[in-house]
């Protein structure tokens, strides 16, 4: 089993940037892949990017990709979500979640097995 913690969100100006952070307990943090979703009030969870346990490969939603980009750090057991060019669209509540499947689905929610509680970005026009 293992814990996540968010944190790094807050209120910007279009055009900034944040940096979330996405803090695993456990010793076996290498062993999951990671997403990173979003929630915006009445909208449905989406997915956002996501980073394999095996060899880091990265996967991003098309409307940020080249904005964000997503790392882990095993020895920290933390995964990161760097973005930039931020617009007020991508206010929302983002959660990072972990994987421990045998098949990956990464942009399905509903397939990852823990959850933090979520940080909440604010993107001001």
């Amino acid at each position: 089993q293992v814990q996540l913690v968010e944190s790094g969100g807050g209120l910007v100006q279009a055009g900034g940037s944040l940096r979330l952070s996405c803090a695993a307990s456990g010793r076996t943090f290498s062993s999951y892949n990671m997403g990173w979703f979003r929630q915006a009030p009445g909208k449905e969870r989406e997915f956002v990017a996501a980073i394999s346990r095996t060899d880091s490969t990265t996967y991003y939603a098309d409307s940020v990709k080249g904005r964000f980009t997503v790392s882990r750090d095993n020895a920290k057991n933390t995964v990161y979500l760097q973005m930039n060019s931020l617009k007020p669209e991508d206010t929302a509540v983002y959660s990072c979640a972990a994987d421990s499947g045998s098949i990956w689905y990464f942009r399905e929610h509903r397939r990852y097995d823990y959850w933090g509680q979520g940080t909440q970005v604010t993107v001001s026009s």
